[in-house]
């Protein structure tokens, strides 16, 4: 017989976190119309980790891997999406998320709450492969996008490139593989065509 108040406590969490379907995100999908949702996010990264896993620097364990990208976002639900490069938001992201941390994780049983919670902690620390890889795949499906939608996003907010390697300064501790792929691919080519600022120039004022 299930604990009812268990199985209370795990439904109302699941009821809660719907909520992340309504967070908005500043990429397109690949349409190049509709803006992405955080829940889109976190499935478009776990397929990634299960077909990308071979590229990691270390191994990995890919459930934990993809359970850490399936729930780091879902604190969006309570203290919104904060843009890459709007660096007024980002002075309080860090107090805003750990609030809504314990708020979130607090409604289910205490077991999984703790786990789910240390898991979070776990990708925001960047110590093990399993964060640093959740991380490269967090950095990377965003420039995956913006390349697909001809970098729509990138060319609204009149992004340098400074910006996005600053960003991806740590994107390579998950994967080199990647990172270089990435880096030529997905940035160097949007600088060639404009969609970027070059602002490595020094012509460029």
């Amino acid at each position: 017989m299930a604990d009812s108040e268990r199985l209370n406590k795990q439904m109302e969490f699941i009821r809660e976190i719907d909520k992340e379907k309504l967070i908005k995100r500043q990429n397109y999908i690949t349409d190049a119309e509709t803006h992405e949702n955080d829940a889109e996010h976190a499935w478009h990264m776990a397929i990634m980790t299960l077909l990308l896993k071979e590229y990691a620097n270390e191994d990995i364990d890919v459930l934990k891997t993809i359970t850490m990208l399936l729930i780091h976002d879902l604190v969006e639900v309570y203290a919104g999406d904060t843009y890459a490069y709007d660096e007024e938001a980002k002075k309080t992201q860090a107090e805003r998320e750990a609030k809504a941390a314990d708020k979130l994780y607090s409604i289910l049983p205490e077991d999984q709450g703790e786990y789910l919670k240390s898991l979070w902690l776990e990708f925001e620390e960047q110590k093990t492969p399993e964060a640093k890889f959740a991380r490269t795949m967090d950095n990377v499906q965003p420039l995956v996008l913006n390349d697909a939608t001809d970098g729509k996003t990138w060319k609204e907010h009149s992004v340098k490139k400074s910006w996005i390697m600053k960003r991806n300064q740590r994107t390579h501790l998950g994967s080199e593989a990647i990172w270089e792929y990435a880096k030529e691919n997905f940035i160097e080519r949007n600088v060639q065509n404009g969609n970027v600022i070059d602002d490595t120039d020094s012509s460029v004022i």
